[in-house]
């Protein structure tokens, strides 16, 4: 589950700055449903503590515990109260439910296998309450880009940043594509002018192509409500980046 790339909580936020139109995208969806929200996989806090200033319950569940760490500081700074638990997506018990459960950034594709996925849809299944709605996003898998993951190390330019102690930063990245799993397995290297390659993690994502995703869906108990293509709720389309993914009860 690519748990060493979630270790610096500090660098992961650093990596990944931004991402307002998905904030903007599940602070509405929360708005829309009221109620209590639960965030699997809430990482850092990201989307859910904005949620939580708007006033709504909020619960963020989250395996890696720098990450959750992290979420608590900043909630605590912004003198939020939001409930934190470690805990694995891929089973989990909170003993009640929730009006709006989502999994964002990719976080449902940590789960390979088709048993882990569907564990944790049904897991989903059984804490949403009555109108209830699962959100979530995958991005959406395109042969082209899969088939130029050759395991060749390559700067992504787009993902440098500047780290207060060490300068500018420089990210490379080399993946592979497994077909068979439907997994690309990538090493990441961050490296600084100082420091060369002065942290290296695995980060493995699945994909869920958009024909099986209904079917995993349905046997878990749930229905595809809706599937958008772009965070501005535009129409799902072969060439979409994302699956915006819009869920209920079945």
């Amino acid at each position: 589950m690519s748990e060493r790339f979630y270790a610096d909580a500090q660098l992961y936020d650093r990596l990944f700055p931004g991402g307002e139109q998905a904030v903007a995208f599940y602070r509405a969806a929360a708005d829309r449903q009221g109620g209590s929200v639960l965030e699997l996989g809430c990482g850092t806090g990201r989307k859910l503590i904005p949620i939580a200033s708007d006033g709504h319950p909020c619960t963020g569940l989250e395996l890696s515990s720098p990450m959750l760490a992290q979420a608590r500081r900043k909630a605590d700074a912004r003198g939020l109260t939001v409930e934190w638990v470690r805990g694995d997506m891929r089973g989990f018990d909170l003993r009640r439910t929730f009006d709006l459960v989502f999994i964002a950034a990719n976080s449902l594709l940590h789960l390979h296998a088709a048993d882990d996925l569907l564990s944790c849809l049904r897991s989903v299944r059984a804490h949403l309450a009555p109108g209830a709605r699962l959100v979530f996003d995958v991005f959406n898998p395109h042969l082209r880009f899969l088939a130029d993951a050759d395991g060749v190390r390559r700067t992504r330019d787009a993902l440098s940043f500047v780290d207060p102690d060490r300068g500018a930063v420089r990210v490379d990245v080399a993946e592979t594509y497994d077909a068979a799993a439907q997994v690309t397995r990538g090493t990441w290297y961050f490296s600084a002018n100082s420091e060369h390659d002065f942290a290296v993690a695995p980060l493995e994502l699945r994909s869920i192509f958009p024909q099986e995703l209904p079917l995993l869906l349905s046997l878990a108990g749930l229905r595809l409500v809706e599937r958008l293509g772009d965070w501005s709720g535009g129409p799902f389309t072969g060439d979409a980046a994302i699956q915006l993914c819009v869920c209920e009860a079945a």
